[in-house]
């Protein structure tokens, strides 16, 4: 019959992974509390930064928009020369 290799690659998987299992529980690596942790402050953004931000998102937004253009054109240009040199 089919299948015993399977059935004893899933045996030793398991196996294999048990042992895992019980590697990780004694290093404890998860443990450990927070309580000593120091939070990060950063600056509060200002007005002018806002709009610098946002103008630069802007320009990215509008350059993405014109290679995505350009793109378009030049597949839909390849395409349909492809198929005007097919037919003739």
């Amino acid at each position: 019959m089919g299948g015993e290799g399977a059935m004893i690659a899933a045996s030793n998987s398991l196996k294999n992974n048990r042992n895992l299992v019980s590697k990780r529980k004694d290093k404890k690596a998860l443990e450990g509390s927070y309580a000593n942790a120091r939070m990060k402050t950063f600056p509060k953004a200002t007005n002018g930064d806002l709009l610098r931000i946002r103008e630069k998102l802007k320009k990215e937004r509008r350059r993405d928009t014109v290679k995505q253009n350009i793109v378009v054109v030049l597949f839909l240009v390849s395409v349909l020369l492809s198929v005007f040199l097919i037919i003739k």
